[in-house]
């Protein structure tokens, strides 16, 4: 990291990175949810907005899952540009993110997560008062999707085998991709969900009994938020 990457990060801790209040708001617009990465893609693109009435400042870098981690220890098979950029109001800018070819799992997805840290313009009007100067950091699911995978990731809900544990709900992917869950229908009672990873389970805690239906929801490629019915075992 050079020393601009340093100097902007300087003073923000975690809590201030991804504070926000009711009286401010990220001008900086990401286009999509989420980042899907072919594995023989050269390389994606992903498009930034700035919907806001002044300049901005955009640190952006991908990160392995953790959120408190800084960009200048972070190593991850990707490389992104810029890394660092101005962007005028009403403009927008494009990211490059290129694979390094470093080996990853070839039979499922990788998760990755691209992070956009919007730095907003001090007004020289203000510069003797005493104000918060808030950043916006935003952050969203990137997927390093292996060619020749079996199966269709938007369809990977639909192949959950759910069953039940005690007081648990048991989601059993045998999937190679991550399925983004929302929320799960029972009874026309909400509970929480999270995503479940390539051949991997996950446990939830709601009153579902063999042979009941329940709705899953679930975030398909296209950001999409789609509903399945689905049948406990």
């Amino acid at each position: 990291m050079n020393k601009f990457s340093r100097l902007f990060l300087s003073g923000l801790n975690a809590s201030l990175l991804l504070a926000f209040s009711y009286t401010a708001s990220a001008s900086v617009v990401i286009t999509g949810t989420r980042v899907i990465y072919p594995s023989d893609a050269r390389e994606v693109s992903v498009k930034l907005a700035n919907k806001g009435k002044k300049p901005v400042l955009i640190q952006s870098w991908i990160d392995d899952g953790d959120v408190k981690a800084k960009p200048d220890t972070i190593h991850v098979p990707f490389v992104l540009t810029p890394p660092i950029n101005r962007v005028e109001p009403e403009k927008g800018q494009t990211l490059r993110i290129s694979y390094t070819g470093k080996p990853l799992p070839a039979d499922r997805e990788s998760i990755y997560w691209l992070n956009v840290l919007e730095i907003p313009a001090k007004n020289p009007l203000l510069k003797d008062s005493n104000l918060l100067q808030m950043a916006f950091r935003s952050r969203i699911k990137f997927f390093f999707r292996p060619v020749g995978l079996k199966g269709n990731a938007n369809d990977a809900a639909q192949k959950i085998v759910w069953k039940k544990n005690g007081q648990q709900l048991i989601a059993n992917n045998p999937t190679p991709y991550y399925i983004s869950l929302t929320n799960i229908v029972i009874n026309d009672k909400n509970t929480e969900a999270d995503t479940i990873a390539p051949f991997s389970e996950a446990s939830f805690t709601a009153a579902a009994n063999p042979g009941e239906k329940i709705k899953v929801n679930y975030i398909n490629d296209y950001g999409a938020s789609i509903s399945v019915d689905a049948q406990v075992n």
